[in-house]
Formats: structure tokens, sequence, C-alpha cells
């Protein structure tokens, strides 16, 4: 659009040129032309708006529709993906705080605080100070030789590919001035990645990319080399995300670059398409053994896992296997199944995967039941927007959280769901030159960090509206929920509390009970699905 309208613009200035020796008329049209082609030429070059610097005058067109429909409209936009409803003010905050602008909102409560699933925070007579220097966690248990100081909120996992080079270079530039991680998702780590100089989660998906032979296995020595970068602070090995549990990840051809095709090791001209599972791996006690030789190839960086819950003993076959090979994971991802995606089959974004607070107690839960929480960290993703999403997860036991939704609005965002078109308006998810180039990154980046440091801010202020001095002291008791029967019931009502080590005398845990029996260290599959295969 931006080539479009300068050629345009040239040759309608040539021929008016031209034309207006001999018709004087055509000097009336100069008053008229020359300020839009002038306005024109300051959107191409202006920085703030991608819309206005990949479609010059056009794009004003829609922020004037903005300006003026209805409010009631506004109020539900739809997300990337799967149509969910994100409301309003939420999206709003987002902008404003990348902006800098003020977030505040007037009239009081923007929601009904009587309607079924209305939550809220117990607040105390007795709120705190806090310091939002304080809010970080160590990540590294007791195998890690390096552990790291991560921010209680981070950038989820967004592959270069699936975003844009302009893109990821403004997420790792924000993370750089703001103290916080970047997680690469599973496309490998590029050179953008490492751009901004900001703190990298390396994500090892099934497509091992970055770190894959020829025939797609993992490469240990591939991966030694890029895992011993000093901006890669922890690698996460991931099992399945949210938006599409046990389906490998996948990004069009029409969105692969050579460049792309070579960070990936893969061919270009076709989908990529990762497996559904890992090649290096297909039991539990396997999958640590593979954290274990991650962690020695790394020479002791953090080493995780990311998962979205599905069946329930197959996790728990992972926690008899850390207790009986005493190799822990130094931190475990919860995606929920409301994690967003560029692409991603309908079925599976809509109907496949546990949420974000049932995976994410259960996994908590399930840790303390076996006495390895105080081992591992848990980062929660999936939806993560505002300060109370982060202390509500909290709440439910996550020590850290990520968001890519967030990160992505903060970027300009406009949910135009063209992720997987490679057609994206802003800039953000598309590979095409000539979108890319309205997103400028050093602008950018500064959003992205305005949008961490604000958000972390108001947490810190609702950590000390509930009289809290640590994210430590965070519990269930400390956000309501209306149910739909006008009762009110507190996390801990309505996610019981496990007892400390009682799963390891699983005859006291009824609920659990059964998951513990069908659970193999040696076997996902179910203890009677085992019995008949031997059989």
């Amino acid at each position: 659009m931006r080539a479009v309208f300068f050629i345009g613009s040239f040759l309608l200035l040539s021929a008016i040129a031209g034309v207006s020796f001999f018709w004087s008329p055509i000097l009336v049209l100069l008053v008229f032309l020359l300020p839009i082609i002038g306005l024109g030429l300051k959107d191409a070059y202006q920085t703030k708006r991608a819309i206005l610097r990949n479609f010059p005058v056009v794009g004003h067109m829609r922020f004037l529709l903005e300006a003026i429909r209805p409010e009631i409209q506004q109020y539900f936009i739809e997300s990337d993906v799967g149509g969910a409803p994100v409301p309003r003010e939420t999206r709003s905050v987002v902008y404003q705080r990348a902006k800098q602008q003020t977030d505040t909102l007037p009239f009081g409560t923007q929601r009904n605080v009587y309607e079924d699933g209305y939550e809220w925070l117990s607040h105390s007579l007795s709120p705190k100070h806090i310091n939002t220097q304080d809010l970080r966690v160590l990540v590294g248990g007791p195998q890690c030789k390096k552990p790291y100081s991560a921010s209680v909120f981070n950038i989820s996992a967004m592959s270069y590919g699936a975003l844009s080079s302009h893109a990821i270079q403004a997420l790792n530039g924000g993370a750089k001035l703001g103290g916080f991680y970047h997680n690469t998702g599973e496309g490998g780590v590029s050179p953008h990645h490492l751009s901004g100089g900001g703190d990298l989660v390396w994500q090892i998906g099934t497509g091992y990319f970055g770190c894959r032979t020829d025939d797609g296995n993992f490469s240990a020595d591939l991966f030694q080399a890029t895992a011993t970068h000093e901006n890669i602070k922890m690698i996460e090995i991931k099992l399945s995300q949210g938006a599409k549990p046990a389906h490998g990840g996948i990004l069009p051809a029409a969105k692969i670059t050579p460049e792309i095709a070579d960070i990936r090791k893969v061919k270009p001209g076709a989908d990529v398409i990762s497996p559904p599972a890992h090649r290096a791996f297909s039991t539990p006690m396997e999958l640590l053994h593979f954290v274990q030789t991650l962690r020695e190839l790394s020479a002791g960086k953090p080493i995780g896992f990311k998962m979205c819950v599905g069946r329930p003993h197959e996790f728990v076959a992972i926690c008899k296997a850390m207790v009986e090979s005493q190799i822990y994971p130094d931190f475990i991802t919860i995606d929920g199944g409301e994690g967003g995606t560029g692409a991603a089959p309908l079925e599976f974004s809509n109907s496949v995967g546990a949420p974000l607070e049932e995976g994410l107690t259960f996994v908590h839960d399930v840790l303390i039941g076996f006495d390895l929480r105080k081992h591992i960290r848990l980062i929660a993703s999936g939806k993560i927007m505002t300060a109370f999403n982060i202390f509500s997860r909290m709440a439910l036991g996550a020590d850290i959280c990520n968001s890519a939704r967030g990160m992505m609005l903060s970027l300009g965002c406009i949910q135009a769901r063209q992720c997987n078109t490679n057609h994206c308006p802003t800039g953000v998810a598309t590979s095409n030159k000539n979108l890319v180039v309205g997103l400028v990154p050093s602008d950018k980046k500064v959003r992205v960090y305005n949008y961490h440091r604000h958000t972390l801010y108001a947490f810190a202020e609702l950590l000390g509206a509930a009289g809290l001095e640590s994210t430590k002291k965070i519990s269930r008791h400390h956000v309501n929920r209306r149910g739909s029967d006008a009762s009110v019931k507190s996390y801990a009502d309505l996610f019981p509390y496990t007892d400390r080590g009682s799963f390891l005398a699983p005859a006291h845990q009824p609920t659990y009970a059964k998951y513990i029996e069908m659970a193999s260290p040696y076997d996902f599959a179910p203890a009677h699905i085992q019995m008949r295969k031997a059989s």
C-alpha cells in the first residue's frame, strides 16, 4: 500500500503539472489534492501507528469508524483466536499503559458485580506499600548451577515466523529495557531475538527447530552451540500448548522466508507442521533424563517443560518419575486451553485441553502431594493481560506469569485475525516486508516496556491492597467468585488445598487415588493398558 501511494502520488502530480499548462481549473484541484498527498507523506514517515505507515490516508478511516461506532458494540472485541470475547476495557488498558496514557476509568466498576462468575480480591484494612523491584522469583532447583532471577510478568512463547522480525526485535528490546524475559517460541533462536539484548527462554518443541538433524531428530551439538549463549537464561521443552494441545505447531508456507527456513533448518515452500510428539523421549522417565541432558549441555541453566493438562494420570506419572529418579525440572509452564495462537484447527482451539484454572491448580496440588513443589517453580500462561489476572493465577499456585496476547496488543495488534494469512495490517504477525516496515521496533519496544512496567506497578498495588508483602503470601483465600446460584466462594472453597506429601500415602487422598493407581513412571499409558500389553 505504501508503494502504491508513492507511485500514485508521483503519477498524479506529474499529470497535474502537465495538464495545468493547458487547463487552469486544474489548479483548483491542487488545493484539495496537495493536502491529501501531504497527509499521506506524513502518515508514511511517522513511527507511532503501523496502520497509517502501511496504509497512508485510507488508514484514517479505521480510526474514524472506531471513534463513532456505538459504545455497546465495542464492549466485546473478538480475540485473535476462537472468537473468545475480550472485554473492551481490558484491551483499552493495555493500549493506554503501552502509550503511557491515563489508564483510569470513570464511573466505577465496568461490570455487573452480581453476574455469574464475577471475581474480586479481598482487600485488607492494613494495606502495604510494595516496591516493584522486589517482584522477582529465583528459578533453579537443587540440580541447577545457574539460577535465574525472573520477573513475575514476562513475554510468552511466540516464534519468529509466526511474528515478524520487527515484532520480535521490539519484544526483545522491551524485555531488555524492563528486565524481564522473552520466550522464543518453538521456532528457534533468530538474530532478531538477540538484537535487543534481552533475556531469553529458548523453547524446544517437537520439531527441534534450531537444534535438529536433517531427518528431524534432536541434535545435541546444535543445541549446545546455542544454549550456552549468554542471552539465553532458561530452556523450556514444549510438550503441548493450550491453543492446540497434542497437535504440532503450524507455520503456513506463505509466511516462510529463506531466513526463517534457515533458522528452523527446514525446506521452504511448504507448511511447517511439527510432529505431535517428541522423538527424543516417549516415557515420563525418559522425559526427565532429557531434562538432565539439556541441563548438562547448557552448562547448568534452568530447564523446564511446558504443557496443557490433558489426561491427569500422565502428569502424576511424571511426578512418580521425579520421586524415583530424583531428577527435577526447574520450572513447569502450565498453558490453559484458552491460550491463543496464530494458526490452529478450530476443534483443537475450542475443545481440547484443560482451562488454565483447572490445569494450574491440578499441577500445583499434585506437586504438593508428592512433596515436589519446593523444587519447582510454576509459570502460568493463557489470557493473562492485567494485574488482577496475575494475582488470581498466583492465588491458584503460579510463581510467574507469561503473556502473549497482552504483549501483542502493546505492539499495536488490532486483532485483525489475519495471523495465519500473512496479511497482518500492523506488521505484527506477517513476513510480508511491505507490511513489516510499518512496525518500528525503536518505538514499539518502549511500548512493550511501558505495558510491562505499568502492569507490574498495578500488581504491586493489588498485592499491597491485600495486606501482603510478598507474592509467596498470596493464597486461594484472597480471591472470591460469585456462582450461578448467587453464592460466593473463595478459590480455597472452589479448589481445596492438598496436604503436603499426602500423595506418598494415596489411601489418604481418595480424590486423586485413581490417578495415582493408574500412573507409572515408565509409561504414559494407564496401568490397566500396560497390564494388557504385558499379557
